[in-house]
Order: structure tokens, then C-alpha cells, then sequence
């Protein structure tokens, strides 16, 4: 079984945690960390000749061409994660369709090839917004992996299909969907290997409920991550103690957690995983 990886390509501040605290009109005067923290995450694909998909925020594309260009040399997917690091539950279908667009060019351009991927920060595609599933579509993405199928404060749609699948975007449009993976369990669907809960949980839990996937329900996992998950030395913004405790917890070991994932598992882009399992069709992969 070959699981989907990726990562989503902000900065530490660009975190939905901070969006209190930090305004986008400060970014430009904050310390950038993503250029090294990135290129840590591609020596370590390189070091196992592993290939995932990179959701970069039009932000970053715009500031940081030449590390586009250097995912995209690597082999690697590059995918939309947005603009401006908006929740889509803040914007209007206007708002959305700009963010979405400007991001696109911006990557695109910096590459020089096609983006047929988004994910939406913050997962915030809930029920809510589901509208925006049509403006990916009209916008030339051919799929989506932002729904989380759990419960959760910021995020999710609870009852939502739990692994690659077709979606509605519109009358007589689909697109692909890759949910974020969880297991279920006493009745309840549990979050699995990304972000704060690869970081928090043992990687022995990561590891079981990933081959728990791959044999026992017959599907691939999607593992996601930021660079910063990987950066212990990041600047501290003033934020209270619990929100700090959950934006840095284990730190500094995720990237030995990710050696061990990349020693346990094939991987692959997003693309080639939907691809792989006929969710998305040979035509809308290039």
C-alpha cells in the first residue's frame, strides 16, 4: 500500500493559533523561516528517494520563487494551499475565488506547470463551506484534501467519507477528495498521523493506526505536516501557555518520527495515490 504525503508550506506565523496576535500586514517585518525549514524536509525525502505533494501558500510562493522552483526539481507535487492563510469560513465566494486564483498564478508562475491540488488552511472546508468545492473546480483544481472527518473545535465535517472518493462540486461537476485520515473506534473517528498528533503521539501509535489503515481497511493514509513542526527554534509570539504547548509539543522530535515513517512506508504525492486508486482519472493529473 503506497500512503499520500504531504506538507503544507507556511510560515510559523502564518499558523491559525497566531491569527490573534500577528497581523498579515506584520509579516513581512516577522523572521522567515521557511525557506531552511522547507529544505530541511526536502534532504530528508531526497536521503530515501521519496517523493510527496507540497501545499504552498501563495504568500510564500510570491516572497520565495526559488524554493518553488526547488520542489518542483525534486520531483515533487506542487499543490494550492491558499493565499493569504484564510479560513474560508471568514471569506465570502468572492473572497475565495480571489484567494484561490492569486495563489494558483503565484505558484504556477513560479514553476512554470500546472496546480491541480488545494488544501484549505485550517481544513475549514466544513459543511458550511462546501460551496467552495465549486469555486476549486471552476478554477481548474481536480481535487481537494481539506475535509477532516472528525469532530473538532475549528474543523470538520463528522460524518463525512473517510477515504479517497469522488464529491459533488457543483452541478454535474466532481472532484476529487482525500480526507485526512483517522481510525475509528467506541464510535468515534480519531485524528491520525499529521500535524500536532503525529507530534504528540507516540510514533509507535502513528505507526499502527497508519498499518491499521493500510491492512485491516484495505486504504491509504495521508500524513501531513508544516515545516515549522520541524523547527524547535522558532521565535515565540505572545500567545497563552496552552496555545504554545500545542503549536510546539515534540518538536524537536518530528523529524526523527519522520525518518521512521519514510523507513515504514512507501509514499507518494496526493496525485499519484488518487490517481493509483481511480479516483482521479489519467487526463486530470498533468
Amino acid at each position: 500500500m503506497i500512503n499520500a504525503l504531504s506538507f503544507d508550506i507556511e510560515e510559523y506565523f502564518h499558523a491559525e493559533a497566531f491569527s490573534n496576535v500577528v497581523r498579515p500586514e506584520q509579516w513581512p517585518s516577522l523572521e522567515s523561516r521557511v525557506v531552511a525549514t522547507t529544505e530541511r524536509l526536502l534532504d530528508l525525502l531526497a536521503e530515501t528517494a521519496s517523493l510527496a505533494t507540497f501545499f504552498v501558500l501563495g504568500w510564500v510562493a510570491e516572497r520565495h520563487g526559488a524554493l518553488v522552483r526547488a520542489i518542483h526539481q525534486g520531483g515533487h507535487e506542487l499543490a494550492c494551499h491558499g493565499y493569504g492563510h484564510q479560513m474560508i469560513t471568514r471569506l465570502s465566494r468572492a473572497e475565495f475565488r480571489e484567494d484561490v486564483r492569486r495563489a494558483k498564478v503565484a505558484i504556477e508562475d513560479a514553476a512554470g506547470i500546472a496546480v491541480i491540488g488545494y488544501r484549505a488552511p485550517t481544513f475549514s472546508v466544513v459543511r458550511e463551506t462546501l460551496w467552495s468545492l465549486e469555486v476549486l473546480a471552476e478554477a481548474g483544481f481536480r481535487y481537494d484534501s481539506s475535509i477532516f472527518p472528525i469532530v473538532h473545535d475549528r474543523y470538520g465535517i463528522s460524518d463525512a467519507a473517510r477515504f479517497p472518493h469522488r464529491v459533488a462540486a457543483g452541478p454535474g461537476v466532481e472532484i476529487g477528495e482525500f480526507p485526512l485520515s483517522t481510525v475509528s473506534g467506541f464510535g468515534w473517528r480519531f485524528p491520525v498521523a499529521g500535524g500536532g498528533y503525529f507530534r504528540l503521539f507516540p510514533y509507535r501509535l502513528t505507526r499502527g493506526a497508519v498499518r491499521h489503515l493500510n491492512e485491516r481497511e484495505g486504504q491509504p493514509a495521508i500524513i501531513y505536516l508544516h515545516p515549522w513542526e520541524l523547527d524547535p527554534e522558532q521565535p515565540r509570539l505572545p500567545v497563552g501557555r496552552l496555545t504554545r504547548l500545542r503549536h510546539s509539543v515534540n518538536t524537536r522530535t518530528t523529524e526523527s518520527k519522520v525518518r521512521c515513517l519514510l523507513r515504514d512506508f512507501r509514499v507518494a504525492p496526493v496525485r499519484d495515490v488518487l490517481a493509483g486508486s481511480g479516483v482521479l482519472a489519467v487526463g486530470e493529473t498533468a
